[in-house]
């Protein structure tokens, strides 16, 4: 999922627009605000990173990635998603979009 840090001064939803403008070359409109998920890293880096997930669209489906900002970007059916190794944050996410995903939905053999 693309994503960055926001300029100082620059909007929260225009930073969303820069930032995957700028990792997989796309125009997007942004439906709103799906959740916020918050990391810590803990030891030498000790960071504290408070991430917004948005679901957006796209206003076209030409993914053009920009290979200084991600190794590979393309379009995956739902389905395939879990086989792709992700961060938490990441997983947390999109098994609020796609039930199927979350470590705890029935469909996938996990007990809660």
């Amino acid at each position: 999922m693309p994503g960055g840090k926001i300029d100082l001064g620059e909007p929260i939803l225009e930073a969303l627009k820069r930032e995957v403008y700028e990792e997989v070359g796309l125009e997007i409109e942004i439906d709103g605000l799906i959740d916020v998920f918050e990391h810590l890293t803990p030891g030498d880096d000790n960071c504290h990173f408070v991430i917004l997930y948005y679901r957006c669209r796209p206003l076209h489906c030409d993914v053009v990635h920009n290979e200084h900002e991600v190794a590979e970007a393309v379009w995956v059916p739902s389905t395939d998603l879990a086989d792709f190794p992700m961060p938490a944050g990441a997983q947390y996410i999109l098994g609020k979009i796609f039930p199927e995903m979350s470590p705890y939905s029935v469909s996938r053999g996990n007990d809660a």
